[in-house]
């Protein structure tokens, strides 16, 4: 039976598996999903050859950066974005893909605004690579926010009335807000949010967060993540039987 599966720690609260395998049950494929808990990649490769019917796996927290050095090559787009969620297994060949972003731009695409020209992205992980590169994309520039700024980055306490106000797309990369800690929500300024404004949060449990919540109050334009892992997930899914 061929195989894939999903990499990461911790997997307790994995979309993945639950969606593959209805698939598979639903499309009649002969095929099972396995969820791989690893908390380093060192053994990648020993847990592949482990499984030689495996033929493709995705990658979540914390290894979407820390995989590439066991990668064969990569697609441009991951290669670009340096970050990778989607890896084909051809034999000895491991290569690497970014289907994150596909899922991002057909997700927030329809929601695009002629004033939606600038973006805060809150969170610097693996994810907001892709959502960074995705935003660049669509034509609207990115900045990132975060607890410990580097370089161009802004912190949380840079995010003024003015910075708020012209940056009118904000995308939650952080897992705050997160069931069971559904209380928790990024610490920005939400009274300079208004109708303008489009906030977007890849967390999709609970599917309506205190950052959305919030936005929400304000008058904005809100989605969660739930479209955006169903499209990465079929994005998966070609890559591997391309």
């Amino acid at each position: 039976m061929t195989e894939y599966g999903l990499i990461g720690y911790p997997l307790i609260h994995s979309f993945s598996r639950q969606y593959f395998t209805e698939k598979f049950a639903k499309e009649n494929i002969n095929a099972r999903y396995l969820n791989i808990e690893m908390e380093s990649v060192d053994n990648l490769i020993g847990t592949i050859k482990a499984h030689p019917q495996l033929k493709g796996l995705n990658v979540t927290i914390p290894h979407k950066q820390n995989v590439i050095p066991l990668l064969t090559e990569f697609s441009p787009e991951a290669r670009e974005i340096g970050a990778v969620n989607c890896i084909r297994i051809e034999g000895d060949r491991l290569v690497g893909y970014n289907a994150d972003v596909i899922g991002f731009e057909h997700s927030i695409k329809p929601l695009l605004r002629p004033w939606h020209k600038h973006a805060l992205v809150l969170g610097t992980g693996g994810a907001s690579l892709a959502i960074n590169y995705g935003l660049r994309r669509l034509g609207v520039e990115p900045v990132s926010v975060s607890r410990n700024p580097q370089g161009n980055m802004l912190g949380y306490a840079d995010l003024t009335q003015q910075v708020m106000q012209e940056h009118t797309v904000i995308v939650n990369c952080t897992p705050l807000g997160t069931f069971p800690k559904v209380e928790g929500c990024p610490d920005i300024p939400y009274k300079y949010i208004g109708e303008k404004h489009l906030l977007y949060d890849l967390v999709y449990n609970p599917a309506k967060t205190q950052f959305l919540m919030r936005g929400e109050a304000q008058g904005a334009t809100i989605k969660n993540g739930l479209e955006m892992l169903h499209l990465q997930a079929e994005a998966s899914w070609e890559i591997w039987n391309i």
